[in-house]
């Protein structure tokens, strides 16, 4: 299967995309409001897993949903660390 990576609109998964402001920001903050949304789908999930345990909540899919969107958000933010990380070990052994 071949994807062409010209079609993908990369500002869709942007805060600033969401929230339909426009300017510039930094990586730094786009970063920190990334990891308070993976942060987020964290406690929702855990919320959702003590609402079936405590029977709030009947429906066993949403709270699968819930937990499969947390640990997803959690492996792709895990995976950009990887990348930071290894641009900036590329980077460092860079000769001057």
């Amino acid at each position: 299967m071949k994807v062409d990576l010209s079609k993908i609109d990369l500002n869709v998964m942007l805060p600033q995309a969401k929230s339909g402001k426009t300017g510039s920001s930094s990586f730094g903050t786009v970063l920190n409001e990334m990891l308070k949304e993976v942060n987020a789908s964290q406690v929702k999930a855990d919320e959702s897993i003590q609402g079936f345990l405590s029977g709030q909540i009947q429906d066993l899919h949403q709270v699968v949903a819930a937990t499969e969107e947390a640990r997803l958000m959690l492996e792709l933010a895990v995976q950009v660390r990887n990348k930071v990380v290894e641009a900036y070990q590329e980077i460092s052994r860079m000769q001057v």
